[in-house]
């Protein structure tokens, strides 16, 4: 699908379709007692999103997470401008998992460490979502679970095994605590914890580089972004997701013909995001453009980059609101793109990769 507003009615056809991406369809029901939010559907599903509201939303997210989200960015910018230079992908995800650890309650362990172990978690195989046996051979289906085994293992043990322990001495407003106060055990608080990782740290990580690339290449929307107020900044960050989704593809199984879903049962659905939020009907004039005065609502601006429905990424204030103190503070630093990235691209999370992305300091800037 490449049409926004067919694209919107389908993700909000309530339950006419399942969750079809990330190999949702792999993973054994049996399992788990609660499946991840991630690939979950249904009434129980739609219950643990409405709880999680108030963790990220905009309110949650100023009075309780804020000040500590701009002390991390103070402490390794600092660290950055010291050394010189940095590798903007590398700082840029260990910022983006300390911040999502501490709203869900991952801080029993080193977040350098922890970002290590995501990253070679999602070191697997191409998969081809569109494909009834995911574009992988027997082997490379055994291949990625061996190669998966140690790292999720790793991360149980050394990062959500003591978190747990932590929470149930002591519970703290994070969502580990919420969970173990439903009764998850812990394997499904794993399982959401890893789902976190994805959504909260992986993609936010390539977002923050792909802003610093965005605005590299557009000095006059650099000088823009530098002297404006906290809404146009967002705005402007809203258009660059809106034309940079970190995740281009959406997949949905179709369970039966609904309003808005006109598919027959067992259709898998590919919704294009990249094309969907190029809509000239929608994103009029120029969609190809960053154009923050576009005449949208704020949840709109976006297009369907953070999802929409029952699956929309319910940290998507989140996301906008870090990835601004984050570049903020590399802008007031004097950073500036030293060597352009490597571009690749990964098909479990559908969404592209900046790698070796050098950033420096001036040394102006960098004087005390």
């Amino acid at each position: 699908m490449t049409r926004l507003k067919p694209s919107q009615e389908l993700l909000r056809a309530k339950g006419a379709t399942t969750q079809a991406g990330f190999t949702a369809e792999r993973i054994p029901a049996r399992l788990f007692a609660r499946r991840p939010i991630l690939i979950d559907d249904g009434p129980d599903h739609d219950e643990h999103r409405k709880q999680l509201v108030r963790f990220f939303s905009p309110r949650a997210l100023e009075e309780r997470h804020r000040s500590s989200i701009e002390a991390t960015a103070e402490t390794l910018v600092a660290e950055a401008r010291s050394a010189g230079s940095a590798r903007l992908d590398d700082l840029a995800l260990l910022f983006s998992v300390r911040v999502a650890s501490d709203i869900v309650g991952l801080t029993a362990s080193d977040t350098g460490a922890l970002a290590r172990r995501l990253e070679a978690f999602f070191r697997q195989p191409p998969v081809d979502h569109t494909r009834d046996d995911h574009g992988r051979s027997r082997n490379d289906w055994a291949r990625a679970a061996r190669d998966a085994l140690v790292p999720l293992a790793s991360f149980y043990w050394r990062d959500v095994r003591p978190a747990i322990r932590a929470r149930r001495k002591r519970p703290a407003d994070d969502i580990i605590s919420h969970l173990l106060e439903r009764g998850y055990r812990p394997r499904e608080i794993l399982m959401e914890c890893l789902t976190y990782g994805t959504a909260g740290m992986v993609t936010t990580r390539e977002f923050i580089s792909m802003v610093m690339l965005r605005l590299h290449e557009a000095p006059a929307l650099l000088a823009r972004y530098r002297i404006a107020e906290a809404a146009e900044r967002t705005a402007i960050l809203s258009e660059i997701i809106r034309l940079n989704p970190p995740v281009a593809h959406l997949y949905r199984r179709v369970q039966q013909q609904a309003p808005g879903c006109p598919y027959s049962a067992e259709t898998l659905v590919d919704i294009d995001v990249h094309a969907s939020n190029r809509d000239a009907e929608v994103f009029a004039p120029d969609p190809e453009s960053v154009c923050p005065e576009r005449n949208l609502a704020a949840a709109e601006r976006s297009g369907l980059s953070f999802g929409d429905g029952a699956h929309r990424c319910p940290g998507s204030h989140l996301a906008l609101l870090e990835t601004d103190i984050l570049v903020s503070a590399l802008l007031r630093a004097g950073a500036a793109v030293e060597k352009l990235p490597r571009r690749e691209f990964d098909t479990l999370v559908q969404g592209y990769q900046l790698r070796d992305f050098r950033i420096s300091f001036s040394a102006q800037a960098a004087a005390p």
